[in-house]
């Protein structure tokens, strides 16, 4: 035991003394040492690391893969041509080659299934980019320098919040006749931008207000420089999150404007399309809807995972210590 080293104090009342070792003569214990010895990490090392271990996320990851997969080599798991419909296979029951059975067309419904994907992913992943790219720019810009610019893009991105995305997605592709994919994209980005504006205004608004910002202006940084540098970095997260959900959410929508005649033309296969086909023999023929349907719930519902769990672990309230 070290000798104790007896502190008294005038302003010490008797009775309050405190003692105090020699400091050689104290044991550090492993508890009091520190372990510097790691690098320091960022929010997006940390959130990699949760994610790594989020059994949701590494679900969403490989159904999303497998999606992909269809999506871009669909010769790997058919060799029928979708548009080869055949009046003798009307209605017929699965057989080997055609697992899914016909439809009432005649057209096999597995093949169309595996190139139904690629359509609908299509439209969902072109639609959330410039869903990113219009709604983001403005955000952040909005958000950023303030002032005039603010309040035109708030004004501007309130009156898009006062119409239904779907009304006027039925409206003016109506208009837009014949329809195309591209005239999807267009319509479903336009009237949802406002969501990924007040995003990342939010975010920028939030981000410039730290100390890293203001050691940048301290340091000569532009503020362009400081926006693209250090705050759009930091800010990156919500957005990259409700982008990933809503990129579920257009998929969904070009799968109903479909199914209501307004969306992609019939010469694209589309899951949408074929569940509006198949709409008719839904009582005597289930499985023609069936797996067009189940297509394009699992598609929709690996996005939304993925985002739920990338939410979760970019949120640092949410993070499990």
């Amino acid at each position: 035991m070290p000798e104790l080293e007896k502190n008294v104090s005038s302003d010490i009342r008797p009775g309050q003394e405190y003692y105090v070792a020699p400091a050689d003569e104290v044991e550090v214990l492993a508890t009091d040492r520190v372990d510097a010895s790691g690098e320091p990490t960022s929010i997006w090392g940390d959130a990699w690391r949760q994610l790594r271990r989020n059994p949701i996320f590494l679900v969403a990851v490989l159904l999303i893969v497998a999606v992909t997969v269809v999506v871009l080599w669909p010769g790997l798991f058919t060799d029928q041509d979708p548009r080869r419909c055949l009046g003798d296979d009307i209605m017929a029951p699965p057989r080997p080659g055609h697992p899914f059975g016909f439809d009432r067309q005649g057209c096999d419904v597995y093949t169309r299934t595996i190139y139904g994907a690629r359509a609908s992913v299509l439209v969902g992943l072109s639609a959330a980019a410039l869903f990113v790219l219009i709604g983001g720019t403005l955000g952040a810009a909005a958000g950023f320098f303030g002032g005039v610019l603010d309040e035109i893009v708030s004004r501007i991105a309130e009156i898009f919040f006062a119409i239904p995305m779907m009304l006027a997605a039925i409206v003016l592709l109506q208009m837009l006749r014949p329809a195309t994919m591209w005239n999807v994209v267009l319509v479903l980005a336009s009237f949802t931008w406002p969501q990924a504006a007040r995003i990342a205004r939010g975010a920028v608004i939030e981000a410039k207000n730290s100390e890293y910002v203001t050691a940048a202006k301290a340091l000569g940084v532009s503020r362009t420089g400081t926006l693209v540098r250090h705050v759009l970095p930091n800010a990156a997260g919500p957005l990259i999150v409700v982008s990933t959900i809503w990129l579920g959410v257009f998929i969904v929508t070009e799968a109903t404007l479909s199914y209501l005649g307004v969306g992609l033309p019939p010469d694209i296969v589309s899951w949408g399309g074929d569940i509006a086909r198949a709409k008719n023999d839904l009582r005597t023929s289930p499985a023609i809807l069936f797996y067009p349907a189940a297509a394009l719930a699992i598609t929709v519902l690996s996005f939304i995972m993925l985002g739920d769990a990338v939410r979760d672990a970019l949120d640092p309230k949410a993070r499990k210590r």
